[in-house]
């Protein structure tokens, strides 16, 4: 549905299973906006966002969470780690879509 909802709005999407091969994809293709989820395997959403703030070239790329978790303490984690915003599944297409319209002005 993310897929599918980014297309759709004219974004070209590169996709990763996980926080470790989202780093390898960065790597070999960048990326003007990533989205992440908290959990994942190998490498979850906290330790990928670290991992893409402390790499020079993506200091400063927005960075959206996308997750079922809302709780206030994961969400500053999240925050302190270095993410841009956080969006909870479910999640609206038009709504996410002019998120990341808005972060990658």
């Amino acid at each position: 549905m993310l897929r599918l909802a980014l297309v759709d709005a004219g974004f070209e999407v590169i996709e990763a299973v996980d926080g470790v091969h989202g780093l390898e994809v960065l790597e070999q293709h960048g990326a003007d906006v990533i989205i992440t989820d908290i959990n994942m395997p190998r490498m979850d959403g906290f330790g990928f966002i670290e991992a893409v703030r402390g790499s020079s070239p993506y200091r400063s790329t927005p960075i959206l969470v996308l997750t079922t978790e809302s709780t206030p303490e994961k969400k500053a984690r999240a925050r302190d780690a270095g993410a841009t915003g956080w969006i909870v599944k479910p999640f609206h297409p038009t709504k996410l879509v002019e998120a990341i319209r808005r972060v990658a002005a």
